[in-house]
């Protein structure tokens, strides 16, 4: 589980990548055209990727909050499971135990 979720974020990762490169390809594609001009470019570039970074963040945040939620739940079940064996220990401990001996018998 923990390998698919690392696979997830690097994948996100470099979806983030691509995804810049391609913003900065198609605003290069906007200066050359005259569509934009180079300082207004960078701007938008800048707020894309601060925009992506935020994103990203928050991704990442309620990702760990999702993580530590199911580890909460696999220690509450363990320990669930820990205490039902507990118990079935004693009680097969309890019957398996010899009659306690009396005095003058062989």
């Amino acid at each position: 589980m923990i390998d698919l979720l690392k696979k997830s974020v690097l994948a996100g990762l470099g979806m983030a990548v691509v995804t810049k490169e391609k913003v900065e390809e198609a605003l290069g594609d906007f200066v050359r055209d005259g569509k934009l001009n180079a300082s207004d470019a960078k701007i938008m570039a800048e707020k894309i990727a601060e925009q992506g970074r935020k994103e990203f963040d928050d991704i990442g945040e309620k990702l760990a909050a999702k993580l530590r939620e199911y580890t909460v739940r696999a220690e509450e079940s363990a320990e669930k499971r820990l205490t039902a064996l507990e118990q079935r220990v004693r009680v097969l401990e309890k019957n398996a135990a010899p009659p306690p001996s009396r005095a003058g018998e062989p």
